[in-house]
């Protein structure tokens, strides 16, 4: 009798453990369906409608960041809070700017990838603006120096050219009319803990990048080991080419969701 309950016992523990270990890979081979967009300086979120319904289209549960561009330390309690409301992982994306703000919100546990676009990515210690001096700038880049409140903006004879080249010229007076006020203590903050280093990273090269050169999001990007797509496009690629850029969010999503 006491074998034949032990074997019962036995028999009902493996059923159990052998539940377990089913339900925890099958969560752990469901796509990851949530999505958190972080938008840069001189913009705000609504530059990501095309990439959002690309998104969403295909299932995606999309979240638009809206940073203040205060300071770095803003723009990451703004992230967070969105991260925070999320029900749970999540692929956390930063184009320009924003990829400052994601590699430090990025630690943040609900992120299970990062995704950059045209963007910043520092290491421990760096800032956006040590990135920004670490090759020539192009001829029509139009980031000009901190105003009297310490805001910088991006000029307005330069706008389209240096920054979105590949969308209508109308589309970019109106970007360069509602850019939001850029605050120069934030590009010059350093990263305290780089997500990258800890969680996979994407990242896309905007081959006709004329804010940001190919040449800088290249080096940081071979340097973080990113999954590297190029694509040919502005600064504002994410705008001009959205489905390509969804695309590279979609295979992020999928690409962590196996692991």
């Amino acid at each position: 009798m006491e074998k034949k309950s032990f074997k019962n016992i036995v028999l009902a523990a493996t059923i159990a453990l052998t539940a377990t270990a089913t339900s925890v890979q099958q969560a752990s081979a469901q796509e990851i369906k949530n999505v958190v967009l972080v938008h840069g300086a001189f913009a705000d979120g609504s530059g990501y409608k095309g990439v959002y319904n690309a998104l969403t289209k295909k299932g995606y549960n999309v979240t638009v960041v809206q940073n203040p561009l205060s300071s770095l330390e803003d723009d990451v309690a703004a992230t967070k809070r969105a991260l925070d409301r999320q029900d749970g992982p999540v692929i956390l994306v930063g184009h320009s700017w924003g990829g400052v703000v994601i590699t430090e919100a990025g630690n943040h546990p609900k992120v299970a990838g990062l995704v950059y676009i045209a963007a910043f990515q520092p290491d421990k210690g760096e800032s956006g603006l040590q990135w920004i001096q670490s090759a020539p700038a192009a001829p029509e880049n139009g980031i000009q120096a901190p105003d009297e409140n310490g805001v910088v903006y991006f000029s307005k004879e330069k706008f389209h050219a240096g920054f979105a080249a590949d969308i209508p010229k109308a589309e970019a007076d109106f970007m360069y009319a509602s850019q939001g006020p850029f605050f120069a203590k934030a590009f010059g903050t350093p990263v305290t803990e780089a997500a990258w280093k800890n969680k996979p990273s994407f990242a896309i090269v905007a081959t006709d990048d004329k804010a940001i050169v190919p040449e800088i999001q290249r080096n940081m990007y071979k340097r973080s080991n990113s999954k590297v797509t190029e694509i040919k496009g502005s600064h504002v690629v994410f705008i001009s080419q959205p489905e390509k850029v969804a695309a590279v969010i979609v295979e992020a999503a999928k690409a962590v969701s196996k692991q």
